[in-house]
């Protein structure tokens, strides 16, 4: 097609692109580009495979053995369950461990996952001084561990500790919180407690950022109260941050270690089962077969419920 002055007319607007195709076989993704794409999603499964799942294998199949840690493969003797057979009926400390963090999971669920709610939905309310609060109550969960442990020993301390100084004034004996088997598990319960509330309150509070307003609204028109709306509306739309603060609770109340091992090395009162993993393998006794069977028990104990509540969870949302 040509113009009238001889020139060569461009093509109708949607010829060109129909007749113009990509040559088959040929990818938009370039060599390059796949090489960039593998390295950034393998290093970290890599690094992930390594550290995680390499030592949680080995410990699975260390806790069927008898190894002190020294020498190679050939000083690693096969015994079956009796690793096993030996915690659960012979060794002291492994059921006060099951029992200590049993309750370690219910303090953390039943009074510091309450209070952080409670705490999250009076910040929600934009008070004078929310970003104070906000800020105070959150600054636990950004000390570290061996920190709030110091901490916990100026309040507590036998001698020199804030607690006790008061109650000298008032004519009470000294208190032995940390050496006390029957006090110190409550005592560290407390710091661990408060470090834990600032975590659920500031998981809560992002959750009820982003809660529409129209569902408060509409609930304060149908005439229900304060409360009402919180249980019956808000807590229910919040059902993702809900099983977010679960695993997070049920973790980090198996996984306590620092506070315990700070102050008597898990002992006397306060086993637990992480300590005694530690105890057993980095420990004089150097039993790596027995503590990789104590480490197996906690990741089963650990793993088990919050696989058992999300895969209960996702069959419901599926119906």
């Amino acid at each position: 097609m040509t113009s009238d002055h001889g020139v060569a007319a461009p093509p109708p607007i949607g010829v060109g692109a129909a007749t113009v195709s990509r040559p088959k076989g040929r990818s938009r993704v370039s060599r390059r580009d796949k090489w960039i794409l593998a390295l950034l999603l393998g290093i970290p499964a890599f690094v992930h495979i390594f550290l995680v799942w390499v030592p949680t294998l080995a410990s699975v199949v260390l806790s069927f053995t008898s190894w002190n840690g020294i020498g190679g493969l050939d000083r690693i003797r096969f015994v079956g369950i009796d690793n096993y057979q030996v915690l659960a009926t012979v060794y002291p400390p492994f059921w006060p461990a099951i029992a200590h963090n049993l309750i370690w999971l219910g303090v953390f669920l039943f009074i510091a996952t309450p209070l952080g709610i409670f705490f999250a939905v009076l910040l929600d309310k934009e008070l004078r001084g929310t970003r104070f609060y906000q800020g105070a109550l959150y600054l636990p969960v950004v000390l570290s561990l061996a920190i709030i442990g110091f901490i916990a020993q100026l309040f507590l301390s036998t001698d020199e500790g804030l607690v006790n100084g008061v109650l000298g004034g008032f004519g009470v004996k000294p208190v032995d919180w940390f050496g006390d088997s029957s006090l110190n598990l409550w005592a560290v319960l407390i710091f661990a407690s408060w470090r834990q509330v600032g975590h659920v309150m500031i998981l809560y509070l992002a959750g009820l950022k982003g809660v529409d307003p129209t569902l408060r609204e509409a609930a304060k028109v149908d005439g229900a109260t304060a409360i009402q709306t919180f249980f019956r509306v808000i807590f229910p739309v919040m059902r993702p941050i809900n099983i977010v603060v679960l695993v997070i609770t049920v973790i980090e109340s198996l996984r306590a270690f620092d506070l315990a091992f700070i102050i008597n090395r898990g002992t006397n009162g306060l086993e637990l089962l992480s300590t005694l993993v530690t105890n057993n393998i980095i420990g004089e006794a150097s039993r790596i077969g027995f503590g990789s069977a104590i480490a197996v028990i906690l990741l089963v104990v650990a793993v088990g419920p919050i696989i058992f509540y999300l895969t209960r969870t996702l069959r419901e949302e599926a119906r």
